[in-house]
C-alpha cells in the first residue's frame, strides 16, 4: 500500500500543470482524459514507519501507535509522556 501511494504522488506531480491548465480553461473533457488517480484528492496520508492510514499524526509523519512507542523510548526529541 505505501508503494501505490508514492506511486499516485508521482502520477498528482507529473500531471499537476496539465491539471492546473485544463482547469483555467475549463475544458473538463480534457480532465476526464487524465488518469484517475492523477487527482490530488485521490492521496492519503499514511504512516512512513507502518503504512497504517489511520490515526495520522501529520507534524510527525507518523500514526499514534508508532507515536506513542518512539515517544515512549526517547525517539522523539522534546516529546515526553504526560503524568500527573
Amino acid at each position: 500500500m505505501k508503494a501505490r501511494e508514492v506511486k499516485r504522488a508521482k502520477l498528482v506531480a507529473k500531471y499537476a500543470e496539465k491539471r492546473a491548465q485544463l482547469k483555467k480553461d475549463g475544458d473538463y473533457e480534457g480532465l476526464q482524459a487524465l488518469p484517475k488517480n492523477a487527482s490530488p484528492v485521490r492521496l492519503h496520508n499514511r504512516c512512513k514507519l507502518t503504512g497504517r492510514p489511520k490515526g495520522y499524526i501529520r507534524q510527525f509523519g507518523v500514526s499514534r501507535i508508532q507515536f506513542r512507542e518512539m515517544a515512549s523510548n526517547g525517539l522523539i526529541p522534546g516529546v515526553k509522556k504526560a503524568s500527573w
